[in-house]
């Protein structure tokens, strides 16, 4: 089975080989085509990777059209070795849905991002939602002088969370809120100049790890006015998962020579969150707790080869959006 599209607005062949604005070389000191669209093209492509999200795809792509223009958004989603109905879900005007049998999310990322009809590009998971103006003000903070790359700030959707993955999570968001950069929110933009600096992306473990350390601190920024929800993993053995998974990453990408976003996480600001009552001791104890577990599975992990071909887990979709 080859890749397929399934595309129920004006395909490929219908969009000129050189559209102004679109390709990486234009705009003024190389910017990438962060110039203006011409009229009638979108203002942004956005690839959507997805494996197995029909519960939650069709939610997603409700929250992110709703209120936009139409065609102001070029909306790609690559439905990657599915085995549930993920591209049936996604089909909708206005959004142009491409099927793989190969598995792997940054496959999945450089086929959708192939498919692209304009710079800045946003690259968004499926399991998490995005609205119109959140996008707008991330192309919006993308056309400032200087920045390559942007995110929006995620927002935590904790209903069905176990009380101790909450407590856990509690713990963990305070410690890398202050790190985080392009990596965590489930969603970064580029632009034209930042596309060339990240594409074609390797198979990584961390896509938005990649990213992130794929630019200086000044070249990044978070936009407080673009807001993500994402639903953490809802219990101890998802959130294991998960931080087994981003640990593997963060080795891959020191061994590819790119700094992690989350830095080193020390103790020493533990401590300091209990002490300032942002977090209670108990809270404290259980992610110390799992943190131990979760170094050593990623020991065990490591030593068995530490393969992972798609970078996230399952736990957000037994949970449809809402």
């Amino acid at each position: 089975m080859s890749d397929q599209v399934n595309d129920p607005v004006p395909g490929p062949a219908d969009v000129p080989a050189t559209v102004p604005g679109c390709d990486p070389a234009d705009g003024p000191d190389g910017a990438g085509g962060d110039s203006p669209s011409p009229a009638g093209w979108p203002v942004v492509s956005i690839v959507v990777p997805a494996h197995d999200e029909e519960a939650v795809i069709a939610g997603g792509l409700a929250r992110l059209l709703d209120g936009s223009a139409p065609g102001e958004f070029d909306v790609v989603v690559v439905a990657n070795a599915c085995s549930d109905r993920t591209a049936r879900a996604a089909r909708r005007p206005g959004v142009r849905v491409l099927e793989t049998p190969v598995p792997g999310k940054a496959h999945a990322l450089r086929l959708g991002d192939a498919a692209c009809r304009t710079f800045p590009r946003l690259y968004l998971d499926a399991d998490v939602e995005l609205d119109a103006a959140s996008v707008r003000a991330l192309v919006a903070a993308a056309a400032r002088p200087g920045v390559l790359a942007c995110a929006p700030v995620p927002d935590w959707d904790l209903a069905g969370t176990g009380l101790v993955a909450r407590r856990v999570h509690r713990v963990h968001d305070r410690l890398v809120a202050p790190l985080r950069g392009l990596a965590g929110a489930g969603a970064y933009l580029l632009t034209g100049r930042g596309h060339a600096r990240v594409f074609p992306m390797p198979d990584v473990i961390s896509d938005d790890g990649w990213v992130h350390g794929s630019f200086a601190p000044h070249e990044r920024v978070t936009v407080p006015e673009a807001r993500t929800l994402v639903r953490p993993a809802p219990t101890v053995a998802a959130h294991l998962n998960r931080r087994v998974r981003v640990r593997l990453g963060n080795r891959q990408l020191a061994a590819l020579g790119r700094s992690a976003a989350e830095g080193r996480l020390r103790l020493g600001s533990l401590a300091a969150l209990v002490r300032g009552r942002r977090v209670s001791p108990l809270d404290a104890a259980c992610y110390l707790a799992v943190l131990l577990m979760d170094r050593v599975l990623t020991r065990v992990r490591a030593r068995r080869g530490g393969r992972v071909q798609w970078g996230t887990d399952g736990g957000s979709r037994s949970r449809p959006a809402r």
